[in-house]
């Protein structure tokens, strides 16, 4: 009796279980999903496991985890779902975003000082992990008409890499800033619809 109540606690799944954003793919077993629990989440495909539960499908309302035989739908937060009801772009219009911005040095910079205090209240960064390691940052939040989005950068998109360094914390996202303060190009990979996408800005 004690085995299986402690088997029942261990697949019990978590009460603050929710999906941050989804990717869907054309082949519904490549979908993944961003799931969230305790502070942490997981970027996860179908028949991988995720804070106790096994993923057995991804939509674009979230996804559903099996936990010892009881099905749990993580759905979309609303910030999230509101993303996930917009279109993906076509084909021609992920190339045009691939293609560059240029932009001026002084301009950049007094938007920077105009932009900064609207732009750390209203983004929203969720770390991804794969297994115990941070593989990059989901916007789950951002607001629009800031240099965020003028350099391409989109809500539901995935920060992996910036001039070439990974992106696998907080802290060196944060020390990528006096790093970037004389480069004349920035260089930002995101993953976008499953697909990675370069996004560069080439500083005047």
């Amino acid at each position: 009796m004690l085995t299986a109540l402690l088997l029942a606690l261990v697949a019990a799944p978590p009460a603050d279980l929710s999906a941050v954003g989804v990717v869907l793919a054309r082949n519904p077993q490549a979908s993944v999903a961003i799931v969230r629990s305790g502070g942490r989440s997981r970027a996860v495909a179908v028949g991988e496991d995720a804070f106790g539960g096994t993923v057995v499908s991804v939509s674009g309302s979230g996804a559903v985890l099996d936990f010892g035989g009881t099905r749990v739908e993580a759905r979309l937060t609303a910030a999230a779902a509101a993303f996930a009801q917009v279109p993906a772009p076509p084909p021609a219009a992920v190339a045009a975003a691939d293609a560059g911005r240029s932009m001026e040095r002084r301009e950049v910079e007094r938007r920077l000082a105009a932009e900064t205090s609207r732009i750390l209240a209203e983004t929203a960064l969720t770390p991804v992990q794969e297994g115990s390691h941070v593989s990059g940052f989901a916007i789950t939040r951002m607001p629009e008409g800031t240099l965020l989005s003028d350099a391409g950068l989109r809500t539901g998109d995935i920060l992996t890499e910036v001039n070439g360094t990974p992106v696998d914390s907080l802290a060196t996202l944060i020390s990528l800033w006096p790093k970037l303060q004389n480069e004349t190009s920035l260089r930002a990979v995101v993953l976008r619809g499953g697909q990675p996408l370069t996004l560069s800005v080439s500083l005047r």
